[in-house]
């Protein structure tokens, strides 16, 4: 069963794994006391959420992870360039907009006095439970899936695949202001293109993105060449 408790902004997926929980990312800083309320809604207890699979070290989806991590006894998944992301607390800016809509929409947010991207690092008593993809560590572990490098989005991004299904995080958006499945904001379009392509081998039925609706994998093939046409605008 795939459970979604996030917001209308940004989805933080959960899993069962074994039996427990993996939650994919979590969401902005703020977060966790509505995320709680809905864990409980569910009948579940934050100490059942065994692992955190953390997508990429941006402020939408590591926002809360201390309070996650201080109600819980679960380790975090993850690329190892992404701890530098979540020692600093604040997104790279490496990269620009994929669309001048996307452009626009950074702006506003930045007028708003969101445009630093901050986030609460991450305490340093939690760093012993981060378990990097590739590590040894994690070559331990018996974490029931699968694990795809899909960077472009950032360097640090991975995404999770479960049976038929893939957690792709901001590898791709079905959402507002994005278009044609293209995320918002893109650090290496070579490296983007890339991991759609890897996707499209991968072949899953259904993609669950971090921002929107699920959609078909076909969306991406429909879309590829979208990305020739990609012009990044930085800030």
């Amino acid at each position: 069963m795939i459970d979604n408790l996030g917001s209308r902004v940004v989805n933080a997926f959960l899993l069962p794994c074994g039996d427990g929980y993996v939650l994919i990312d979590t969401g902005y800083a703020g977060g966790f006391r509505r995320f709680r309320k809905k864990l409980a809604k569910r009948g579940i207890e934050p100490g059942q959420i065994r692992y955190v699979f953390l997508t990429h070290a941006h402020d939408d989806h590591a926002g809360f992870l201390n309070e996650v991590l201080e109600a819980t006894g679960a380790d975090v998944i993850l690329h190892p360039g992404a701890v530098v992301g979540l020692q600093r607390g604040q997104n790279s800016f490496e990269g620009g907009c994929s669309f001048f809509s996307a452009w626009l929409f950074c702006k506003v947010l930045a007028l708003f006095g969101h445009g630093d991207h901050r986030f609460p690092a991450i305490r340093e008593e939690y760093l012993d439970r981060l378990i990097p993809v590739g590590s040894d560590r994690f070559r331990e572990l018996s974490f029931p899936f699968s694990v795809l490098e899909t960077p472009g989005h950032t360097v640090d991004h991975i995404s999770l695949a479960a049976g038929n299904a893939l957690f792709c995080g901001d590898a791709a958006m079905n959402g507002f202001p994005s278009r044609k499945r293209i995320t918002i904001w893109i650090e290496n379009t070579e490296e983007y293109r890339r991991s759609w392509e890897k996707i499209l081998e991968t072949n899953p039925a259904v993609i669950y993105p971090a921002h929107g609706k699920a959609f078909r994998t076909g969306d991406l093939k429909k879309y590829l060449k979208s990305l020739d046409r990609v012009k990044l605008r930085p800030l």
